[in-house]
């Protein structure tokens, strides 16, 4: 579910409020980086199990419908092809998730059920939802595709939703895209002989990109008179307050890459942080921070100190 950009990201944001130096104790960053990666899949949980409760709020929804003192015909026999769905039953009945949500203690939305209330009324008034009521019966395929659909449509770009998350941890705003991309990916491939664990995806890929966000964010602190004296050399005609913060550390991270991970191709690294840039800071930080870089590649390519393994890494 991890990405390795998403993994530079939560380091460039560790780094960036990191307000020591080389010698000084950053075990509290540290803790901070690797609480806020894992943190990622608690905001999994969260917004899967959100649509368990708004099959929870349906059926709540028809169960008084039918108890109305004057109920119609149709309040008394109403459409349960929603509460019905093959994918939500998936999901509620799946003891492996049920038991995850405990275990990681995910009861926002018995707190917090006015904001199921607020995707509730929207997926009501939807003509995504209307058109899916139309018939009274349907096939996992239909199923699935709906869910797809409301989780895209209506869910994802919900503003109340958003602002109730990043109230919650500030720094699910930027895992957000990642994780909604992670669970369009899975209900999607998702089969009604799915194993439970197919809903409960490994936040990393494997142990080394774990490994790879702790060595990046600890060797990018322990060289950063190294790293600062690279960067100032390159920028000689440059006031150094012109440089923004965030440039700074994403040159630092560049550089450490460059010259610390032999396994990583030099133009994915250059790649990868020209699209941080060009996300997380000023609109001309990308052209800066590729110019610098070249230079430093063209020297370290000159000195022999890249250092780079395997073939096509140059």
């Amino acid at each position: 579910m991890l990405n390795r950009r998403h993994i530079r990201i939560k380091v460039m944001q560790t780094i960036y409020a990191f307000k020591g130096g080389e010698g000084d104790n950053f075990k509290a960053e540290q803790t901070f980086l690797l609480r806020s990666l894992d943190n990622m899949f608690n905001l999994y949980l969260l917004l899967l199990s959100l649509l368990i409760e708004l099959q929870k709020r349906s059926a709540d929804h028809l169960a008084k419908t039918q108890k109305k003192h004057l109920a119609t015909s149709e309040d008394k026999n109403p459409n349960s092809k929603f509460i019905n769905n093959e994918v939500l039953l998936q999901l509620k009945n799946n003891v492996l998730l049920q038991e995850t949500l405990q275990d990681e203690k995910i009861t926002n939305w018995e707190l917090d059920n006015e904001y199921v209330d607020v995707i509730f009324k929207a997926l009501l008034s939807s003509d995504l939802y209307k058109e899916y009521m139309q018939t009274r019966t349907s096939d996992f395929k239909e199923d699935k595709n709906f869910i797809v659909d409301v989780f895209k449509e209506i869910i994802a770009p919900n503003d109340k939703l958003y602002d109730y998350l990043q109230d919650q941890n500030l720094t699910w705003t930027d895992d957000l895209p990642v994780v909604n991309t992670a669970i369009l990916k899975i209900i999607r491939k998702l089969k009604p002989s799915s194993p439970e664990k197919h809903l409960l995806p490994e936040l990393y890929k494997d142990d080394d990109d774990r490994a790879f966000a702790l060595d990046l964010f600890k060797k990018t602190i322990l060289n950063q008179n190294k790293l600062n004296q690279a960067i100032s050399e390159k920028t000689k005609n440059w006031d150094a307050d012109r440089i923004a913060d965030i440039d700074n550390v994403l040159l630092q991270m560049a550089i450490c890459e460059l010259t610390n991970f032999p396994s990583i191709p030099v133009k994915v690294t250059i790649n990868e942080y020209l699209e941080i840039a060009k996300e997380y800071s000023t609109p001309k930080s990308s052209i800066f921070i590729n110019g610098i870089l070249d230079k430093l590649v063209r020297e370290y390519e000159e000195a022999d100190k890249l250092n780079k393994t395997g073939r096509g890494l140059m």
